[in-house]
């Protein structure tokens, strides 16, 4: 161990095996205590900090937690991280036996398994850090994963998921720990884990950015030291700095203040690895010198974190007196950088289109995703039939053989597609919720849907119309409240639109958008032709205004179409009321 590190007291608790959950093994576990006894306040109680746990105290918290250096066997965490967690979550809590419904969903029983779990496509084996889970610990890691891969169809990368669920399940049981990572990747208002390759691109660019500002001569220190690699292959390891290399104890008090404050704090503490780093690594006699220019400055880094010769107190303090670093400095640097990210991707991808002379003419992209899209606009018949596609919706017979059956289904999500605002072209189309798979309820479509934004609902009848909604916001919407408190009944805005693909192929967009294209001075959109989206535990609607363009109940059986104001569309079914066969809804991966 350091040097710096043998001024810490270190004791081996008598209840270590009692602090920690039966799927963790203690035995490589060791506590430190930053300071002897007596010498700073005691340590706060869970109890202490509940009063905090409200929107009006969050400074005090922040404060509080940051200073409360609590041992890694302390009993507070295992009620306290769920608590920062709740902060989070968006919409209803999870009722009791959720998790557990999901999991026999998904595995069948609730009974671990004897073979390994198959985790989501978005967990590299790189990812997966079980810090101190036994081998049942980890099978329960992997099960969360896979299920939280399930429940959020749409993310596509995430690299620090996994050793997250990993951390929480040291101090708490399995389902609170899904609860609590189901809080943090549905956050809206703190970003906790990035979900797409693109974002976690944007955060190293973010750190280094913000590295060259606030850590100035450590920034300047890196890049000499990374020679002909480069600055950026160093910065794109940043996470693995903390989520792999760091001692436990470290990694632990870290995700105090993270689980409260979000991932500021995790670019806050690369900064203070960066600082630390070039404070030791200045003297070309140091032992850290002699390693980064033997083994290059990433290996030194990693190298550094396991043997930080900082105590998690230090670390943190240091961490948070680098000056003038706010959190909307961070989220400038953050959108910006996306922002030129994407736009470099639209650029990439131009290259490869035809000119657009024509609003039905899709990008490349977007075929590529057409052609995702048809193989995944499916419905079963029954369990021995074989799949036949939504987009299908002519009796067989209409056509003499398979090819012409194809053409006209390309043709119909081409037209869809063109529909489509271009920029959402550019992303992948996610199934998120079947009648067919998911059943015919709205708290499970509200489950997998209202967070998502934008949406794509098309309906099958039984007479085999189909017709549906690009809605525009997300579902949650309905749960907010106006300056008066009230629910509001109505929500979106003008670019959601309906459309219908048979027996009649037509968009119809929002009242608002054909008066802007008229430029009619004269003519103005009223609340009754402003009524987008509406939803309750009752029902779903999508038009209002003298009728409903689309109703659907609770049940997502029965529904009915009438022309709406806000869309100026006729009945999307000649009968006006209909019985739905199949309803399924998108979202797009990375919107």
């Amino acid at each position: 161990m350091p040097s710096a590190m043998l001024s810490a007291v270190l004791e081996e608790e008598p209840d270590l095996y009692e602090a920690f959950p039966p799927h963790v093994d203690p035995t490589g576990i060791t506590i430190l205590t930053d300071s002897p006894p007596g010498k700073k306040a005691p340590l706060k109680t869970f109890e202490e900090v509940q009063p905090l746990l409200q929107p009006g105290r969050k400074r005090e918290l922040k404060l509080l937690i940051r200073e409360n250096s609590w041992p890694i066997n302390s009993p507070v965490r295992a009620a306290l991280w769920p608590a920062l967690c709740r902060q989070h979550q968006h919409g209803k809590s999870m009722l009791d036996g959720f998790y557990w419904d999901m999991v026999t969903q998904v595995f069948g029983t609730v009974e671990l398994p004897d073979k390994p779990i198959m985790l989501p496509p978005f967990v590299e084996a790189t990812h997966c850090l079980g810090y101190h889970l036994t081998r049942k610990g980890r099978a329960v890691a992997d099960r969360v994963v896979s299920v939280l891969g399930y429940a959020c169809p749409d993310i596509t990368y995430s690299p620090s998921l996994y050793p997250i669920t990993a951390a929480l399940l040291h101090f708490m049981p399995e389902e609170e720990c899904y609860h609590c990572m189901a809080s943090l990747v549905a956050s809206k208002e703190k970003m906790f884990i990035t979900q797409t390759k693109l974002l976690n691109e944007v955060t190293w660019k973010t750190v280094m950015q913000i590295a060259k500002k606030h850590a100035k001569s450590a920034a300047q220190h890196l890049s000499r030291l990374s020679g002909a690699i480069g600055p950026e292959r160093i910065y794109a390891d940043w996470q693995w700095w903390i989520l792999a290399a760091l001692p436990f104890p470290h990694l632990v008090r870290v995700l105090d203040c993270f689980f409260h404050e979000g991932i500021k704090v995790f670019y806050r503490v690369a900064l203070a690895i960066l600082i630390l780093f070039h404070k030791h690594s200045t003297n070309q006699n140091s032992e850290w010198y002699a390693e980064a220019t033997k083994n290059g400055v990433d290996h030194a880094i990693d190298k550094f974190c396991r043997n930080m010769p900082a105590s998690p107190t230090k670390l943190l303090r240091t961490a948070f007196s680098i000056r003038a670093l706010s959190s909307q400095y961070i989220s400038r640097v953050f959108i910006k950088t996306e922002m030129t990210l994407k736009s470099k991707q639209v650029i990439t991808g131009a290259r490869l289109v035809r000119s657009r002379s024509s609003d039905n003419l899709p990008t490349s992209q977007s075929q590529v995703n057409i052609q995702m899209m048809s193989h995944t606009l499916t419905i079963r018949e029954s369990p021995r039939t074989s799949h036949k596609a939504l987009w299908f919706p002519f009796p067989n017979a209409v056509f003499r053989d398979k090819e012409q059956h194809s053409s006209d289904l390309r043709q119909k999500l081409f037209t869809l597609w063109s529909w489509l605002p271009v920029r959402i072209t550019m992303y992948q189309p996610v199934l998120l919720y079947t009648t067919e798979e998911h059943g015919c309820s709205l708290t499970t479509f509200y489950v997998r849907v209202e967070h998502h934004e934008p949406t794509l609902l098309m309906i099958k009848t039984c007479n085999n119309e189909v017709f549906g909604a690009y809605c525009s916001t997300r579902w949650f919407e309905r749960n907010q409240k106006d300056e008066r408190g009230n629910r509001q009944a109505y929500f979106g805005t003008g670019e959601t639109f309906l459309f219908s693909l048979h027996p009649v192929r037509a968009k119809y967009p929002w009242v608002g958008c054909l008066l802007e294209e008229k430029d009619d001075g004269d003519a103005k959109t009223t609340h009754a032709n402003s009524l987008f989206m509406a939803a309750d535990n009752t029902m779903i609607t999508v038009g209002g205004g003298d009728g409903q363009a689309i109703w659907m109940d609770e049940n997502i059986r029965f529904g009915k179409t009438d022309r709406c104001s806000t869309f100026n569309n006729p009945p999307l079914c000649p009968s006006g009321d209909f019985e739905i066969r199949v309803l399924e809804v998108y979202g797009f991966s990375g919107a």
